[in-house]
Formats: structure tokens, sequence, C-alpha cells
């Protein structure tokens, strides 16, 4: 059925530049890029799989701007990641009413990664913490034992945890996202609320049998557009998985939320998938 327009829609990956030049959301892992044509062509490592990479143009306020095209589609509410800089503070004092925070970590740390988490908990109030496996230097498995630290620490502090899975779209190693790493730290930690990112493809259909295992796996549709949403997991999300799909876009990375809400007509949700996934499942998991 058609996506309904009077939900106030809660967007689970969206970013806030700080300027056109947006290399630097991607410096943490430019060392693992070996071909030329990324090194040398692209103005993000996956441009390969995307068509119109949004465009800002020079604005006097990136922030402002980007609360202006969340207004656009009806985005009431948008997680973004906490960088503690200028832009993340000033997104939490003048729209904490919009954003929401997770922290991107990496597990090579070590225990400074973890006091690092609990400080930033502490002054910011995170609502998850995110890590991209197959992006960290060295890569770290989702089951690796470098990780498990950190599920403890957000099983204890009650934070989510939001996982890249699936092949990555930089020209990168994939083994460390591998689906069926998920069933591990599921087993060992029950109580953690684990979210997919970046599609699990092409393993979907095994994150539907582990989101069946497990009560506490969740889905997030980040960084596609909604005409590549994967069969299995709108078939899923129709039958018995409409509480464990949620929406995420992949804003302004690699697509504008014009181009996402314009397709998102066209997925084919049942009337009553569509509340939960634009917006209840984000408020059930991420403790709105």
């Amino acid at each position: 059925m058609p996506m309904p327009t009077d939900i106030g829609i809660i967007d689970c990956m969206l970013g806030i530049p700080e300027a056109e030049d947006r290399g630097d959301w991607y410096a943490s892992f430019r060392p693992l890029i070996k071909d030329k044509q990324t090194l040398s062509q692209f103005a993000m490592p996956a441009q390969y799989m995307f068509k119109d990479i949004p465009v800002s143009g020079q604005q006097d306020d990136y922030l402002a701007w980007t609360v202006a095209q969340m207004d656009k589609h009806n985005v009431q509410r948008a997680l973004v990641g906490w960088n503690d800089n200028d832009t993340s503070r000033r997104a939490k004092e003048l729209y904490g009413d919009r954003f929401f925070f997770d922290l991107p970590t990496d597990p090579n740390m070590g225990v400074e990664g973890i006091r690092r988490i609990k400080r930033i908990h502490a002054e910011v109030g995170l609502s998850a913490v995110s890590v991209f496996p197959s992006g960290t230097l060295p890569q770290v498995a989702i089951n690796h034992k470098y990780m498990f630290p950190l599920y403890a620490a957000c099983e204890e502090m009650g934070l989510p945890i939001l996982l890249n899975v699936g092949i990555p779209g930089p020209r990168i190693p994939m083994e460390t996202q591998k689906v069926e790493h998920l069933d591990e730290v599921c087993w060992f930690f029950p109580e953690l609320k684990v979210v997919m990112r970046h599609g699990a493809e092409p393993w979907e259909a095994l994150a539907v049998k582990l989101m069946l295992k497990w009560p506490n796996l969740y889905y997030s549709t980040s960084a596609f557009a909604p005409k590549h949403y994967p069969k299995a997991i709108i078939d899923y999300a129709n039958t018995r998985g409409a509480d464990k799909v949620i929406y995420a876009g992949y804003f302004p990375m690699g697509l504008s939320l014009d181009r996402i809400m314009a397709d998102m007509q066209h997925v084919p949700f049942k009337d009553e998938v569509w509340p939960k996934f634009l917006r209840e499942n984000a408020v059930k998991v991420f403790g709105l």
C-alpha cells in the first residue's frame, strides 16, 4: 500500500555535512583502499553504487540546511553520528528535539574506547553505539574478541549497537561483516539490542532467519534506495517481522531525501507495517 503522509518519520541514519567536501567522513579506513579509481576519482568510497550523490552546495549553515531537508519530507527526528565537535554540539543545543545520536566506535581502542563511550554517554545521552567492522583499522569481525567488551558495555548501559553487515560498499574485504557472525553475539548477549545496517546482502535470507531466532536482532534499511530493498526483507516485514524492520536512509552520504521518499511510494508494505517501519520501531528500539 502507498506510504502514508501523516506519520512523523524517524530516520535512523542521517548525516550533517560540515562542508561540501566530505572526504573526512571516510578518512579512518582510507588506508585499506588500494584501487586507483576509488583513491583518485570517488568523492565517497562506494560511489560506483550510487547515482546522483547529493550536493549541498556552499551553505552558510549546513545544520539549518539539513533540518530544512528533513522538514521538506516530514522527517521529524534523525539518528546521526556524534563527532564530539562543534556541529554535533550545535545540533544537540539548537535542535535537541530533532536529533538523537549514536557514537561511531573502533573496537581497536580497547578499554579507552569503553571509557570514551561512557564519558560521552554521560555528557550527551547517547541512543546507540555504532561500528563499521570492515572499516576498522585493522579490521575487526562482528564476533571477534575485541568486540565483546563493547557489547558488554552497551548491554550494561542499555544502548543498542548498530553494526554494518553484508558485503561492504567500499572496495575493502568483507569477511568481518558476514551475517553468520551475529549468531554468536546474539547468543552470548541475549539482552543486547543489535541493529543490522547496510543491507546484509547477499545473506539477507540468513538475516531474516536470525531475526526469527533472536528477539533483540533488528534490521535497518540504511544505504539502500527503497526500490532496492531486498525482497526477503519486505516479505518478512509484511508477515512475521513488522516489529523488526526500521527505516534508515543515507542522506547526504549517498542518497537525497527527494530520491528516498520518491522511491518509498512504491514499496509494497502492508498498511499496518508503515507506522512501525517509519516510526514506532525506532521509538521502541532506541527508547525515544
